[in-house]
């Protein structure tokens, strides 16, 4: 399987299953079309009228080595399909320090930080027995992670100062490194919280949306104000401090600001050169939820993105967009890309109660729940689900190009859109398959290829 696509009269061709990337001219492009399907004497009379033979010929044998090399149409290495790993280690935890927010965001898939049940904050003694739990189910793997996540989870932040040197040396312990990372609102991000995660080489996801206008209309008070100029200035005064654990500016864009790219340009002229800037996911019934006849525009803005990180790269001035971030020398290990994140066996999400969910989008839905903290998984079934839920379980993701490089889309997705986990969200299919050809095309234009 080849995909093949020009952008800015760059014709490039991808590999779909070695990863090999190809910059080709106008002649090979028309003989790809043509050689798997047709003859040498047909092909040579195909193009007679605008190739020379000896030119054609001479296209013909470089891809013929190509081929051989298992650079091109290389043959699916998992054809006859795929079993994951089921030795149930855990490498991740998602903790939820806290069930209640500071802010109403507009999009928020958690109920304003409840997610669906009464809010509350975790205990010192969950936490704890969530780390344990963690560093048990993660048998022989050396590195572990845990997640502080809410709501928002500064609301707790006394329980956090005692969770993360008590996962430093139970971890030490047993021979294995941990890391941590907060998922801030910055409301509550003052001195004393910056200090900890810098000492603590922690690294920050801080939610920003972009220009005032936007991310005040999503993201405002309890009392309906809005948040831009508080969280900037936090952000702005802990990012200059360059945090030895990194950050990433973290939006979410909507139908209300489908000019995306202004946005992202917005955060990087405030300084920030780590930035991701996601597609909301919501339902039909809400105003802010895309709609088919948006793809064209939000296609074109990611076109528009791509030539300006390349017009800052060029001027040295790059800017790491996360959703640009593709490996093609081999990418990650061969279960992240066939089975993506890990939700529901390698990754799970954890109440302020204790209670197991596959990931934080699962949390509060009763079908979904794993067990306890300090029961174990009481649900393997759940697990195996989510376990068996890789792109050769996924008939729509089989053929696709872009398989390797989305592994399927998110689990939450398309359990919310199609009830099944196995068929993924069309719209964010398109916008991730736009996104690859735009990382890739940089990545060509990075390595001078064209």
């Amino acid at each position: 399987m080849i995909h093949k696509f020009i952008f800015d009269g760059v014709r490039i061709v991808l590999d779909v299953h070695s990863g090999a990337v190809h910059v080709v001219d106008e002649l090979v492009w028309e003989l790809l079309e043509l050689y798997r399907s047709k003859s040498k004497d047909e092909i040579l009379q195909a193009l007679s009228a605008g190739y020379a033979p000896a030119e054609i010929e001479q296209a013909l044998a470089e891809i013929k080595t190509l081929q051989e090399e298992g650079l091109l149409f290389t043959a699916d290495p998992h054809q006859e399909g795929y079993r994951p790993r089921t030795d149930g280690v855990v490498k991740a935890l998602c903790l939820h320090a806290a069930h209640d927010c500071n802010l109403r965001c507009k999009y928020c898939f958690a109920g304003q930080g409840q997610f669906g049940g009464p809010g509350g904050l975790m205990s010192a003694q969950v936490g704890r027995a969530a780390i344990d739990f963690l560093i048990k189910q993660s048998g022989n793997r050396k590195h572990i992670e845990i997640d502080f996540f809410g709501g928002e989870p500064l609301l707790n932040f006394k329980v956090i100062k005692e969770l993360v040197p008590y996962g430093r040396e139970k971890a030490k312990q047993a021979g294995k490194e941990i890391k941590f990372t907060l998922t801030t609102n910055g409301m509550l991000l003052n001195k004393e919280v910056q200090q900890f995660l810098l000492d603590n080489q922690m690294a920050a996801v801080l939610s920003l949306d972009g220009r005032p206008a936007v991310h005040n209309a999503m993201r405002p008070t309890p009392t309906g104000k809005g948040s831009y100029d508080r969280v900037l200035q936090a952000f702005q005064e802990y990012v200059q401090q360059k945090p030895p654990g990194g950050y990433y500016i973290r939006g979410t864009y909507t139908r209300h600001n489908l000019d995306f790219s202004r946005d992202v340009i917005h955060m990087a002229e405030l300084g920030f050169r780590d930035i991701s800037v996601e597609p909301v996911v919501a339902g039909n019934e809400t105003d802010y939820a895309f709609r088919q006849e948006d793809l064209p525009v939000l296609l074109e803005e990611y076109e528009k993105l791509t030539r300006e990180l390349l017009a800052r790269r060029e001027a040295g001035d790059p800017i790491n967009f996360f959703h640009f971030n593709i490996d093609l020398n081999g990418g990650p290990c061969l279960p992240k890309r066939l089975s993506g994140c890990g939700a529901g066996y390698e990754y799970l999400a954890v109440t302020p109660e204790g209670d197991l969910y596959p990931c934080h989008q699962f949390v509060g839905r009763p079908e979904f729940w794993l067990g306890h903290v300090t029961e174990g998984i009481k649900k393997p079934e759940i697990v195996e689900k989510f376990r068996q839920a890789h792109i050769y379980n996924k008939p729509r993701c089989v053929n696709c190009w872009a398989k390797f490089y989305c592994s399927g889309g998110c689990h939450a997705n398309a359990q919310a859109f199609n009830n099944n986990l196995l068929e993924p969200y069309e719209i964010g299919c398109q916008l991730a398959r736009k996104r690859f050809e735009c990382a890739i095309y940089l990545q060509v234009k990075q390595a001078g290829l064209a």
